[in-house]
């Protein structure tokens, strides 16, 4: 019997438009939060709406990464549509903001499989010379849906409902499911060996307790409880150690931690993730607080970042071929710092096209470094291993953006703080006013210079931690470069 061919055409649509669908999901519920607080009555609780997605997603990555190496990832990946889905429609139909969070935690525990698994895919269906471009293709969704998602997510709350910003999903994610089902084909036999339970409950137990002690960083002023939390974190990361050690067919392969190249790639992914998320949520409040720009034009600043890291990944893809993974990385993360440290010193009456130049700067060094290390994770780990490896990979990006958010929290209001003690009729109420261009003209006219050099100090603050990360990132590299070349002499 003649064996199915996967269709390298719509597999790969398929992908791009499930990646697109989680991507969207974040900035789009921002979009309609404040429609749905006046629906739901629940602004004490709007933090979890974000913050129950992002936990369950980040347990169960590493989780399916291994059921993917070990049943296929097209089971993994239509399960993972499937609960999306079901948290989709289940978020569309919520009555309370109780509701709303149980149905995000589902979609969260959905979009866990569906990340990791278009990346896999990628790497399945397509050989290492083209899988960059692809791979840079499929991660400008999130650029992409920065852009549209909060043009759409405006539209169906003035138009429809807000219960819409769900619902859109099921004819997305259904059409998505018929494209795999029928078109992606491959020949995966399901091992027998035992289950690792004790790593998934440990690490899951890890990787709770690190995102909340995240997610409270700057806001929860309870020392004690932060403490609990991260000692909760360190027992729990002892005994998952324990667990892989003894574990026949362990949930990651601790062996993996011993290839620097494998371990040294996926901390500059951390790194550059942080320094990328500081970039694409702190410049449109510079647009908007310091040059008074509407929110339209806010996001547009950082569309060039979204073209240009398509470029950057096609140019990831030919340089991989001809250099060695930390010289690539090198040279891009020269780039990134170059754009970020414009940031930190950048002038008050800087113009606006300035930024869109950093913008596309910025965009072509983290096209390149993303890529690269996706890439070099997926490439120098056997086959059997290719799922738990992106799924860590894509778990250490998400690590990094939700540890540095906080961070970058807790550096703006500390230098908000300080700024506003410089003169007592400032209030801090005022600098919330000033980044909304509407309500800044409620503002006293000679007050205005001085809250938005407060703003400015800030936000310089952002990309000068913005810089020490990359820095850090460099050295990384660095080591990670010379510890593999020791390997291989």
């Amino acid at each position: 019997m003649k064996k199915k061919q996967t269709n390298l055409v719509l597999v790969t649509i398929a992908i791009f438009v499930a990646t697109f669908m989680t991507a969207i999901e974040g900035t789009i519920v921002s979009t309609a939060m404040p429609t749905i607080i006046g629906s739901l009555h629940g602004i004490s609780l709007m933090n979890w709406v974000f913050s129950i997605y992002l936990l369950t997603s980040s347990i169960a990555t590493p989780i399916y990464g291994k059921l993917s190496d070990r049943v296929g990832r097209k089971p993994i990946f239509i399960m993972g549509i499937v609960i999306f889905l079901i948290g989709s429609s289940l978020a569309g139909l919520s009555d309370s903001m109780l509701t709303l969070i149980l149905a995000r935690a589902l979609q969260g525990i959905g979009a866990g499989a569906i990340q990791p698994m278009t990346f896999t895919m990628i790497a399945d269906i397509y050989p290492f010379e083209k899988r960059a471009k692809v791979l840079g293709l499929n991660g400008s969704a999130w650029g992409i849906a920065s852009i549209i998602a909060p043009l759409l997510g405006g539209y169906i709350v003035q138009h429809l409902s807000w219960h819409w910003i769900f619902f859109i999903n099921v004819p997305v994610g259904l059409i998505t499911l018929l494209l795999v089902i029928f078109f992606f084909h491959e020949d995966r036999q399901a091992e027998k060996a035992p289950i690792d339970y004790g790593g998934a409950a440990t690490l899951s137990v890890v990787l709770l307790s690190l995102m909340l002690l995240a997610q409270s960083i700057g806001t929860d002023s309870n020392l004690l409880v932060n403490g609990v939390r991260l000692l909760i974190a360190f027992v729990a990361a002892w005994l998952f150690i324990r667990c892989e050690k003894r574990a026949k067919d362990p949930l990651i392969p601790l062996q993996l931690f011993k290839n620097h190249l494998f371990l040294g790639q996926n901390l500059v992914a951390a790194l550059v993730s942080g320094v990328l998320i500081g970039f694409e949520v702190y410049i449109p409040i510079w647009m908007q607080g310091i040059l008074g720009l509407p929110a339209s034009m806010g996001g547009f600043a950082v569309t060039p970042s979204s073209v240009m890291w398509i470029l950057g990944s096609f140019l990831a893809g030919k340089l991989i071929l001809k250099r060695t993974a930390p010289q690539i990385i090198m040279g891009s993360l020269t780039i990134i710092l170059i754009g970020i440290s414009i940031l930190g010193f950048l002038p008050m009456g800087t113009q606006f096209y300035v930024f869109l130049l950093v913008a596309a700067l910025l965009g072509t060094g983290f096209g390149i470094t993303i890529t690269t290390t996706t890439v070099t994770v997926q490439n120098v780990v056997a086959e059997d291993e290719l799922g738990v490896a992106t799924s860590l990979n894509t778990l250490s990006r998400t690590l990094g953006q939700t540890i540095m958010m906080s961070t970058f929290g807790v550096i703006q209001n500390a230098l908000f703080a300080s700024g506003i003690k410089s003169d007592p009729r400032m209030k801090l109420s005022m600098l919330n006013q000033l980044i909304n261009p509407e309500t800044a003209k409620q503002i006293s006219a000679d007050l205005l210079p001085e809250l938005r050099a407060v703003l400015l100090n800030a936000m310089h603050g952002v990309y000068w931690v913005g810089m020490l990360l990359t820095v850090i990132a460099l050295i990384v590299n660095f080591w990670s470069g010379r510890q593999a070349q020791k390997t291989t002499h």
